[in-house]
C-alpha cells in the first residue's frame, strides 16, 4: 500500500501511476473525487441534452461541456496507457474498454454528423457512467463483491442455463394446454409468459384460462420465488470466502483486486 512518504521517492511515472490507479493516498483520493465530479457533470449534461426543450435553449452550452469532458477523459485515458508497463493489457481490460467508450462516441459524431441522434450513439455515451465503478474500488468491501461475482460466474451460468431450459419446457407445456385461443399462440410467446411469471413481474397481457393452466401457473409462481434465492446464495457463499483487498494497482497491467499481503499481481504475475 502506497503512503505519502513513498511518493516523494518515486519517479514521475510511478507517482502518476499511484495517483491515477490507487486511492490510498490523499492525492489518489483527490483524483478519484475530481474524476467522480466530472463524471456526474457529464452524465447530467447527456441527460439534459436528450430533452428537446432543454437542448433547444442550452444546446451549445451542453455540447461545450461534452467536449470539455471528452478532452479531459481523453487525456486521462492516454495517461493511463503511458504510466502502465503493459498498455495493451490495460486497454483490453474491462475498465480500459470502458475508458475508451467514454470518449469514442463524441469523436465519432464528428464523422457521423447526420447520425448524431441515433439512439445507439447516445446509449454508448451513457456507458461512461460505468466509470463511477472505479470509485467503488476505494472500499475493500466493493472489491470483495466484484471478486465474489467473478468467482461464482460458472455456477451462475449453470443456474441460468437451467432456468432457460425450464422456461422452454414450461412454455411448451402451456402452449399445449392453453392453445392459441387463450393467447398462447406459439412456443416463444408461451416462453415469454413463463419468464414474466417466473420472475414475479406479471404483466397480465397473457393469462391462462383453463384449470390445468392455472394450476401450472401457480406452480411457476411459487417456483419463481425459490429461483430468486439461488443466485443470492451462490454469491453469499463466495463472499464468505473472500479476504479484504486494498486499492493497490499492478504497475504492469493496472488491474486492482489484490489482497493486502499480495506480493505479485494475480492477473499478470508482476511484482507489486
Amino acid at each position: 500500500m502506497t503512503t505519502s512518504n513513498d511518493l516523494a521517492s518515486m519517479t514521475v511515472r510511478e507517482r502518476l501511476h499511484s495517483i491515477i490507479f490507487e486511492a490510498d493516498t490523499p492525492q489518489g483520493r483527490l483524483f478519484d473525487t475530481l474524476l467522480l465530479i466530472v463524471i456526474l457533470l457529464s452524465v447530467v449534461a447527456v441527460c439534459l441534452e436528450s430533452m428537446p426543450s432543454v437542448r433547444g435553449q442550452w444546446g451549445v452550452q451542453l455540447r461545450t461541456i461534452e467536449w470539455i469532458v471528452t478532452i479531459l477523459f481523453t487525456v486521462e485515458y492516454l495517461t493511463r496507457l503511458v504510466v502502465v508497463r503493459k498498455p495493451l493489457s490495460y486497454a483490453t481490460s474491462f475498465y480500459g474498454v470502458v475508458d475508451l467508450l467514454a470518449v469514442l462516441p463524441t469523436y465519432l459524431s464528428l464523422f457521423l454528423g447526420g447520425f448524431q441522434s441515433l439512439l445507439l450513439i447516445r446509449a454508448i455515451r451513457v456507458m461512461r457512467v460505468f466509470r463511477i465503478f472505479k470509485v467503488l474500488q476505494m472500499v475493500s468491501e466493493s472489491q470483495m463483491l466484484l471478486l465474489a461475482l467473478k468467482a461464482s460466474r460458472h455456477k451462475i451460468t449453470v443456474f441460468l442455463v437451467s432456468v432457460l431450459t425450464l422456461v422452454l419446457l414450461i412454455g411448451t407445456v402451456m402452449h399445449l394446454v392453453e392453445g392459441q385461443h387463450h393467447g398462447f399462440s406459439s412456443i416463444p410467446e408461451s416462453c415469454y409468459w413463463a419468464v414474466v411469471t417466473m420472475t414475479t413481474v406479471g404483466y397480465g397481457d397473457i393469462v391462462p384460462q383453463s384449470h390445468l393452466g392455472k394450476l401450472l401457473a401457480s406452480i411457476v409462481m411459487v417456483l419463481g420465488y425459490a429461483l430468486i434465492a439461488v443466485p443470492t446464495g451462490i454469491v453469499t457463499v463466495e463472499l464468505s470466502r473472500r479476504t479484504p483487498e486494498n486499492t493497490q494497482a499492478c504497475p504492469d497491467c493496472g488491474r486492482h483486486g489484490h489482497a493486502d499481503e499480495a506480493i505479485h499481481c494475480m492477473f499478470c504475475g508482476a511484482q507489486l
